[in-house]
């Protein structure tokens, strides 16, 4: 688990401007991360979004329910997953926060979901969030039966019917799995959201301009959407908690 504090600090992007010579020294080197000390036009960084990076899994059984698990740190429930470590990518955080709360090493398939989720109000985040949601598919018995929590985190599992998920979610968590659940039933099997709705939301057509519209899908609307936020993706850890102050 990540202690929440984040690893992209707004330096650590690779940026166009790299492609020439001068400035192949800032690629990453051996699989380090890849750092910007410099613009190689000489000029500054422009601002730049710092977002928290998150993932997470879903498990469906023979009755096509999802897997939910219930942290022991904070009411509601979740899925699998938690916090991309610095250096990480998310389908390696996702395996290995799979290993972590449930004891099993499943296969774990392609992406369902990206979400974007903003900034929360109450500020124990400093940033936007990108949460990553990866199909584990059918998990089936013999791997079932193999499930042994990480009590440290997490009391209780269960497999619940997609259409109910919204009886033990918060709200936010809710639309993002019942998307990503969605899209794993489309010929395309992934798709990107923004707070727990898929963009676009309908489909394209065309402008005056030529370009591509679409409706835009409407923000928090109400004080538990906004409450529920900051019990992002995953179980974060007590130390995480702590951190917060």
């Amino acid at each position: 688990m990540t202690d929440g504090s984040g690893s992209h600090n707004g330096a650590h992007v690779v940026g166009r401007e790299q492609r020439s010579p001068e400035g192949a020294a800032d690629y990453p080197v051996n699989g380090g991360v890849p750092t910007v000390t410099r613009s190689v036009s000489g000029g500054e960084i422009p601002p730049m979004a710092k977002p928290y990076v998150a993932a997470g899994a879903l498990f469906f059984d023979d009755d096509d329910r999802v897997l939910l698990v219930e942290p022991s740190y904070k009411p509601g429930w979740d899925i699998p997953g938690g916090f991309v470590e610095p250096g990480e990518s998310p389908y390696s955080a996702c395996v290995r926060e799979v290993e972590e709360e449930l004891g099993i090493t499943p296969p774990i398939g392609e992406l369902l979901a990206v979400d974007w989720a903003p900034r929360p109000k109450d500020g124990w985040l400093e940033g936007e969030m990108l949460l990553f949601v990866f199909d584990g598919g059918l998990l089936p018995a013999s791997w079932r039966e193999r499930i042994r929590l990480d009590m440290d985190e997490l009391v209780n599992f269960a497999f619940v019917p997609v259409d109910e998920v919204d009886r033990l979610l918060p709200p936010l968590h809710a639309r993002r799995v019942s998307a990503a659940a969605r899209l794993r039933r489309t010929p395309r099997q992934a798709g990107y959201l923004e707070y727990g709705e898929q963009i676009p939301v309908q489909p394209m057509t065309c402008g005056a301009a030529g370009r591509g519209a679409s409706r835009r899908p409407p923000g928090p609307t109400s004080e538990s959407d906004l409450a529920d936020w900051p019990s992002d993706l995953g179980a974060l850890s007590a130390n995480a908690r702590e951190s917060r102050g």
